[in-house]
């Protein structure tokens, strides 16, 4: 019996083993195809919400012609923005003045690496969108609509009531950047009078990140500017154009190879055919 206890212990160490080595930082791997992480696809016939093993594909465009792609492993589009720029970095020996993009690539460290390349920021982030429409009862009461005084280092609610720093929290992302929120709390919540619309707890506590607020408002002063309109308008009909006719009108929505290496192959030759038929609609 001690002897199936180790044997069996031993072929599940390996089992473990193997999985890690094929995983690496992924959470997931299909079987038919290792270099695969199982995702959530826009294209759910069942309405389960059921995973898939794919590949996000992440795509720069340049006056409706692709500059650059890049296949990744991530589920979401944070993590891929540093990846895809260095390889559009490697590949034309330079990086844009000015990136456009939605608001899924909109992180502390995205912003903080563009920043450092010198790159002009015009990236939403999550909360941009509800921070542009007109202030209402249900949004009144989240914390980005507050206000920040960076002297006193206190936040403000919409009723004038301030919160105080009490803490900071460290944080370490899976790809390993670290980064830090402080929490403030109200300490005049049990005479507010409107406190059950704006939290359930005793007091009201928020995190906040002073570095990341900082990073917020530039960006949205910079989306806010002519320029910032302009690009946002284009962004649209730049790289969506791409999707849409490859999925739309090519008809394609399965990758017919297996591994990153034929996916990526496979999805270089569409992108050839797809600047190649801009050229031919230019008449070049």
């Amino acid at each position: 019996m001690q002897k199936t206890f180790r044997e069996d212990f031993s072929e599940r160490k390996k089992r473990y083993t193997h999985h890690r080595a094929v995983l690496g930082e992924r959470r997931s791997y299909a079987k038919t195809d290792r270099d695969a992480t199982f995702m959530r696809m826009k294209e759910d016939h069942m309405r389960n919400g059921q995973l898939k093993p794919g590949y996000n594909v992440q795509v720069g465009t340049e006056n409706s012609f692709v500059l650059s792609y890049s296949i990744h492993h991530h589920p979401t589009d944070t993590r891929t923005l540093p990846l895809h720029l260095e390889k559009l970095k490697k590949e034309h020996g330079k990086l844009p003045r000015n990136l456009i993009a939605d608001a899924g690539y909109g992180s502390e460290q995205n912003y903080e690496y563009l920043e450092e390349q010198g790159i002009t920021t015009y990236v939403k982030y999550g909360t941009y969108k509800h921070e542009i429409k007109r202030r209402n009862k249900k949004n009144r009461y989240k914390a980005y609509r507050w206000t920040y005084d960076a002297d006193r280092d206190e936040l403000t609610c919409p009723e004038g009531k301030k919160l105080t720093y009490q803490r900071t929290t460290e944080y370490r992302s899976d790809a390993g950047y670290r980064s830090s929120r402080r929490i403030y709390r109200c300490d005049d919540c049990d005479v507010c009078p409107v406190k059950h619309d704006c939290t359930q707890a005793s007091y009201r506590h928020t995190a906040f990140s002073p570095r990341l607020w900082k990073q917020k408002q530039l960006v949205k002063e910079r989306l806010s500017s002519p320029d910032g309109i302009a690009l946002r308008k284009r962004r649209c009909h730049e790289v969506e154009t791409v999707f849409g006719q490859i999925k739309g009108n090519m008809g394609f929505r399965r990758f017919r190879t297996a591994g990153k290496t034929g996916v990526s192959t496979e999805w270089g030759l569409l992108m050839m055919g797809y600047n190649m038929k801009n050229l031919l609609r230019l008449g070049v």
